[in-house]
């Protein structure tokens, strides 16, 4: 694996512009034409050489280049620490597929062919090439997801479901038609774990280009500092009217984990010697990329305080989605075998998606978003101060400072393994 960095602040500016560095790309590429390397997947294991450089974009430490993994020891562990925290390897050369290529003029000085000059992935997804486009975007985003989880917070607290009482009934503050059917009932409490799963995804997600641009940047951090290295968390809602089940998933909700969740599915194909965009290979990969998720959600389900069941509740929801997509695939050719898609009308199919997706969600969500209730997720306070409380919105006593309770504690239990230090 390789990975963006700046020249002369690792070290490398001298092999990348001299006769040494020559050198070493021939050596590179000829271990590259004998070992299968690829740009977009590679294994690395030669270490005797630890810089592949190519000049590119000069910057005020001079040029950036790839890097292979180090030899220096303090350099290793930046290139590591990179490795394992960049969850969608951008500025790596295994980014996932969602996300725009790199500037077209950073791959010219790649020596690459621009794969594409568009700033917008095929998913939606946007980068940016300003520092001030996107830190007023990241802002932007950051201040309205702050005011948006100060009312969820302030609406769900009303809610006995979101303190764990998951079959109580809705306050009676509701409209009737809400109060009075349990569809609608449901549909209102997942409506609001949805907005405030979301908004705070994105709030966090929102603080990485904040900091790391707006505060440090590349004077400080290099490469890592650069605007287009933070393309959009999230694609376009459109996919959801244009792949159904398929593009909520797969385009519109946040991509952190699709490199992890793809990455057994790349070593499985090669082991079975199946192509991995094979129908077998897109079916493995779809069951394998969800076994992932609910192992993932599964153990935080495991581990989170309350009455919880991670096998029978978040772990079957993201099993379930295969489902879901497979039976709406398998559907979808179904009618165009008939004939009946083609003559369908491009909003009727785009409706279909969007009808069909939730739907799925209606009847499959509560596993996840009931388990969250009774793990008390909801009652973990996100924001330090409070508007809508500070004006009296909130429950009694509550007041503008949320974040009252101490920082750091002792916590007993009559389990020695259940007591330790409560942050």
């Amino acid at each position: 694996m390789k990975a963006l960095v700046n020249g002369n602040a690792t070290g490398c500016a001298n092999d990348s512009t001299g006769s040494g560095g020559q050198e070493i790309r021939a050596r590179k590429a000829n271990r590259t034409a004998s070992s299968g390397e690829s740009q977009h997947w590679s294994y690395v294991t030669d270490v005797y050489q630890s810089y592949a450089a190519k000049p590119i974009l000069a910057n005020k430490y001079g040029s950036f280049a790839w890097q292979s993994l180090p030899a220096n020891a303090v350099t290793r562990l930046d290139w590591t620490l990179d490795l394992v925290s960049n969850f969608r390897g951008v500025g790596w050369n295994y980014q996932i597929s969602n996300l725009p290529p790199l500037p077209s003029s950073v791959q010219l000085a790649l020596q690459q062919s621009p794969v594409s000059s568009s700033s917008t992935s095929k998913t939606g997804n946007h980068r940016y090439d300003a520092p001030c486009t996107l830190l007023r975007a990241s802002l932007l985003s950051f201040t309205l997801g702050y005011l948006a989880l100060d009312v969820l917070k302030v609406t769900m607290m009303r809610d006995p479901y979101f303190w764990g009482l998951t079959t109580a009934p809705v306050p009676a503050y509701l409209p009737i038609f809400i109060a009075s059917s349990s569809a609608f009932t449901r549909i209102y409490r997942l409506l609001l774990s949805l907005a405030g799963i979301y908004t705070a995804l994105h709030m966090i997600f929102d603080l990485g280009p904040l900091f790391f641009v707006g505060i440090l940047g590349p004077r400080v951090i290099g490469a890592r500092g650069e605007p287009w290295m933070y393309p959009d968390t999230s694609g376009s809602y459109s996919n959801v009217f244009s792949k159904g089940l398929a593009g909520w998933w797969g385009g519109w909700w946040h991509q952190t984990f699709r490199f992890a969740f793809e990455a057994p599915t790349e070593w499985l194909c090669k082991r079975l010697g199946w192509e991995k965009k094979s129908l077998k290979g897109k079916v493995l990969g779809l069951w394998v990329a969800f076994g992932c998720s609910a192992c993932l959600h599964g153990s935080g389900s495991l581990t989170i305080w309350g009455e919880t069941r991670p096998l029978r509740e978040p772990a079957a929801f993201f099993l379930l989605q295969p489902l879901g997509i497979m039976a709406q695939i398998v559907g979808a050719g179904w009618l165009k075998k008939m004939g009946v898609r083609d003559r369908m009308p491009v909003w009727v199919r785009g409706f279909a998606n969007f009808a069909w997706t939730h739907v799925w969600f209606y009847y499959t969500a509560p596993l996840l978003t009931d388990d969250l209730a009774k793990g008390g997720i909801w009652l973990f306070e996100p924001i330090p101060i409070s508007v809508l409380r500070g004006f009296g919105f909130g429950l009694e006593g509550q007041g503008w400072w949320c974040w009252s309770w101490p920082w750091l504690t002792w916590y007993s239990d009559d389990k020695w393994w259940r007591s330790g230090l409560a942050f």
